[in-house]
């Protein structure tokens, strides 16, 4: 999905160019998409061939669940890219929600509403923080977000003070969120893909969300049609920062056990997944629906080397070539398209 705003004095036909223009972005990322969901079919039956059991019951049920809280992630760090920004923070806050929420509940017995609303509150905490420093301190996303990577480690290792929360110490309602499900269906799946939806519906039809596509295809003409930069950006790295949070309580109810360092090193899957998904990294193009599935095949191609026995160092390899691949393409993408609504434009 992409936006194009009107400057002033701008011609009448220009937004039949407009039109045009959206038509084209859009078309090429719905085929960006469909690619990559043909790619993760296809790894899919490679891999079933080769070793049935990976489609069984119990191996979908692992697939579902270890893609729900990445797709999480994905979700919240492409509304920050599509603005032109990156966060990576997400795999810190990650560990110190999940830690925050198991030091909370550790032997009382509260619920997982309450587990969840602290989890999105530490998370809403730390992307206000990145935020601002990036919206209203004008500070480089990326000096930012890895100075609160650095941060939020070092506080999460002081206060766990190398101990960890056991499964044990956790209330069962919280447990039964992470290992239960509906008609077959786990519950972390289930609340990834309503989460997902619900910002997909938004980004597309409100306009706040059409307004972050806009900062990230041109900044400038979007402070022209008056779009509050500023807020829009710290509002997408709050919901990145509570989502989150929000995974890290999931963490938690999925695993039971937390460390200080968990989710660490998770920032290039996540950046990975949103790139590889059609998110471009330059803001203004993408959808969640696309990070979702760029999350899901690495998750994907993640558990077939693990059936395969092939070693794990190639989970990361496969991810970084991944990255830098869709980038790659990305940037010739764009330029053809540059070329082609020229074309247009001189007709």
């Amino acid at each position: 999905m992409s936006a194009t705003i009107q400057k002033p004095g701008q011609p009448a036909a220009a937004p039949e160019t407009a039109r045009s223009a959206r038509s084209l972005v859009d078309a090429v990322f719905r085929a960006r998409e469909i690619s990559i969901a043909g790619a993760l079919v296809l790894l899919v039956l490679f891999t079933w061939i080769a070793e049935p059991r990976f489609l069984d019951g119990q191996g979908i049920k692992d697939l579902l669940l270890n893609a729900a809280i990445l797709v999480l992630l994905a979700v919240g760090q492409s509304v920050v890219v599509i603005t032109r920004n990156i966060d990576l923070s997400v795999g810190s806050v990650v560990g110190l929600s999940a830690f925050a929420c198991g030091k909370f509940v550790s032997g009382t017995d509260h619920g997982v509403l309450t587990v969840l609303v602290l989890g999105v509150l530490v998370g809403a905490g730390c992307g206000v923080v990145s935020g601002a420093l990036v919206s209203f301190g004008r500070v480089p996303a990326l000096v930012v977000t890895l100075g609160m990577l650095y941060i939020i480690q070092g506080v999460d290792y002081w206060w766990a003070q190398g101990a960890q929360i056991n499964a044990a110490d956790v209330p069962q309602s919280v447990l039964d969120l992470g290992s239960g499900s509906v008609l077959g269906v786990p519950y972390l799946p289930l609340i990834s893909f309503v989460v997902l939806a619900g910002t997909a519906y938004v980004l597309r039809t409100y306009r706040g969300g059409r307004e972050l596509y806009a900062i990230g295809s041109s900044p400038e003409a979007a402070r022209l049609a008056g779009v509050p930069i500023r807020r829009r950006v710290l509002g997408a790295y709050l919901f990145s920062g509570a989502v989150s949070g929000f995974a890290g309580a999931l963490w938690l109810a999925r695993f039971g056990t937390v460390v200080a360092d968990n989710a660490h090193g998770w920032e290039l899957t996540v950046v990975s997944a949103v790139v590889v998904g059609g998110v471009a990294i330059v803001g203004g193009t993408g959808t969640v629906w696309g990070a979702a599935l760029g999350a899901l095949l690495l998750t994907t191609i993640s558990g077939a080397l693990a059936v395969l026995k092939v070693d794990s160092f190639w989970q990361d390899a496969i991810a970084g070539a991944l990255l830098l691949a869709a980038i790659s393409v990305d940037r010739i993408v764009r330029v053809r398209m540059t070329r082609a609504l020229r074309k247009r434009s001189a007709r």
